[in-house]
């Protein structure tokens, strides 16, 4: 079979082939090992014809230790042989307390591939292929595998999964069934079974970057009217006199800078009334007394105007005006413990946009439109619904009871976004992942409670955005660099990798990748990738559905891994078109009865016409 090495070119091995082509058609992409004194190399078997077999050399055994590279070229003299099971175990792994199954291999039959689970989950991962490939059977089989491990109770695990198309419910709903403690939470924007936990952020934990994204900014002026919103919602969720006197304040200042402005009276009138009718308080709306010597009257009527062209209790009402001015309230801190709901930041953003600075300004007028625009399309449609006052809870609060399901831990969190626009639900990813990475960075110990964000679809919401020009950070660039040392770990999961920022995936140290034939995403794949090879490109286009080229850290090679069917299976199978079209025989005659009747009525119908037209 094996012959001698006739000679050695860049890092392939061509070796004669002694039998021919008999008895060689089954070692494509077997691993043979070139053995002499003291050295003993793994090389693959990637070309066969009847006179030269080539290998490609691909690492060394060192003290029964595999090491990928090569320094050294086997010698000429070298005995080439079939790698044994004791070595192939050593590069495929074998099934322990630290291990998991991923699948069996491809090439070597009854063997199963075991990485290592930190050597895969502590670090970020990608899955790649297109749609029918296998990619959410494979997620699902590979997260089964790992609570089906008997050698193993992951009681600690938090696996958070961002599920576009709710497939995964029916894989994980019965995942006690590996073990009593076992839990999964389906949180959901659209309840249907008794079981289904409603998806709710709590507003207080939103940031002014939140905020931002969720109201869709798109230029650093509109930054500070935000902020401003913020904090002025922040104070006036104290419902306390120094909230209602900072209201106050704030209406009263408007009302000079109207009043003392060189507008037409009618103008001032009109403008007054309007930033009354947007900002009210029991002191400042229409019907609030004002009182004079021995008279009073009410706001409105204070602003009727006069056969002279002027406001009839012009100085009744500046002194008014006047007593509820006090510039200290600008130095009021903001609370630390707080709450309040999106209409409550509607309310604030009101009385932002009359405070000194943004009032008359055409150019935040125009910015903060576009943000009362977008408010209100939150406050009605359902969106508002998700992002709701839940008290003064913290972040350690909301994922405890993210975590917590009637009262027992969960596992798998599957957070299913099927029915929101790709504009909201990316906002809401990167909403909970902000809140899960400062979680973790604020723990004393260092990584102590891992999270994995799984991310489904991941080109929905990995994207090239706005952010880190007017934010100056992406939180997925910013778990992808830094998420590692916290224990917040991303699993990518897509079939358009071209679409996902290149800052995310260079960060990426496990691969598995199903079958892809886009030219574009094939190229991205082997640009961006650092440790692909052209060889595992070819591999990975004649994948059968279920199968992947998986190589990184947790891979001593790229190996080629056939996945076993989940059980059970996620909703992700094509529509069984054939089933939906024919119909059952005890059907048929009803069928029949239903088309007769049909055909009845347009000949009725037919009859009718023509007997009118006549």
């Amino acid at each position: 079979m094996f012959g001698k090495i006739k000679f050695i070119s860049d890092n392939i091995a061509h070796v004669e082939n002694v039998g021919g082509s008999a008895g060689t058609q089954d070692l494509m992409n077997v691993h043979v090992i070139f053995e002499a004194s003291g050295q003993r190399i793994l090389g693959e078997i990637t070309e066969i014809n009847p006179e030269i077999i080539k290998i490609r050399f691909l690492g060394e055994f060192t003290n029964n230790r595999y090491v990928n590279g090569v320094i050294r070229k086997p010698l000429l003299s070298s005995k080439i042989r079939i790698i044994s099971g004791s070595e192939l175990k050593e590069i495929i792994g074998v099934e322990s307390s630290e291990s998991f199954t991923l699948g069996h291999s491809a090439i070597y039959r009854n063997y199963h591939i075991y990485p290592s689970i930190n050597d895969f989950f502590s670090n970020h991962f990608s899955i790649f292929g297109n749609s029918g490939s296998g990619k959410s059977c494979g997620v699902a089989r590979i997260i089964q595998n790992i609570f089906g491990n008997k050698n193993m109770f992951n009681f600690h695990a938090n696996l958070v999964i961002f599920d576009s198309f709710g497939e995964y419910k029916n894989a994980f709903r019965s995942i006690n069934q590996y073990h009593e403690n076992y839990n999964y939470k389906f949180i959901t924007t659209n309840p249907t079974d008794s079981e289904d936990v409603p998806l709710q952020i709590p507003v207080n934990l939103l940031n002014l970057d939140d905020w931002a994204l969720l109201l869709q900014a798109n230029n650093h002026s509109q930054l500070p009217i935000i902020e401003r919103t913020l904090r002025l919602a922040k104070i006036f969720s104290q419902n306390n006199e120094e909230a209602e006197e900072y209201k106050n304040h704030l209406i009263a200042k408007a009302l000079l800078a109207v009043l003392f402005s060189n507008q037409t009276t009618a103008s001032k009138k009109n403008e007054i009334f309007t930033i009354i009718e947007v900002c009210h308080t029991t002191d400042f709306n229409f019907d609030s007394r004002i009182a004079g010597l021995g008279y009073s009257r009410s706001f409105s009527e204070c602003f009727e105007i006069d056969s002279n062209g002027n406001f009839g209790e012009s100085v009744l009402i500046t002194d008014y005006i006047l007593k509820h001015v006090n510039d200290d309230l600008e130095e009021v801190k903001e609370p630390t413990i707080y709450s309040f709901g999106v209409l409550d930041f509607s309310k604030a953003m009101e009385f932002t946009l009359i405070s000194e600075g943004f009032q008359n300004n055409s150019k935040v007028y125009d910015d903060a439109i576009i943000l009362k625009v977008r408010l209100a399309s939150i406050l009605n449609t359902k969106v508002g619904n998700y992002f709701v006052n839940m008290g003064h809870g913290t972040s350690e609060q909301f994922i405890g009871n993210l975590l917590m399901n009637q009262g027992k831990k969960s596992q798998i969190i599957n957070i299913n976004l099927e029915d929101i626009d790709d504009i909201y639900a990316k906002v809401i990813v990167k909403i909970m992942c902000r809140i899960f990475f400062d979680f973790s960075k604020s723990l004393k110990n260092r990584a102590s409670i891992p999270f994995h964000l799984i991310l489904e679809e991941a080109h929905r919401y990995i994207q090239h955005d706005i952010d880190t020009f007017l934010l100056g950070y992406n939180i997925f660039d910013r778990i992808a660099k830094e998420g590692r040392k916290y224990g917040v770990i991303l699993g990518i999961i897509s079939q358009r990798p071209v679409e996902i920022s290149d800052t995310v995936i260079a960060q990426v140290s496990n691969f598995l990748i199903f079958k892809m034939t886009h030219p574009k995403d094939i190229k991205y794949i082997e640009e961006m990738l650092p440790n692909i090879s052209s060889d595992v490109i070819a591999k990975q286009k004649t994948l059968q559905p279920g199968s992947c080229v998986a190589f990184g850290g947790a891979f001593k090679i790229p190996m080629i891994v056939s996945l076993d069917l989940p059980n059970p299976l996620p909703y992700s199978s094509n529509c069984n078109v054939s089933n939906c079209w024919n119909v059952k025989k005890k059907e048929d005659q009803s069928v029949q009865d239903q088309a007769e009747t049909i055909n009845n009525i347009n000949l009725q119908n037919e009859i009718d016409s023509q007997s009118t037209t006549a």
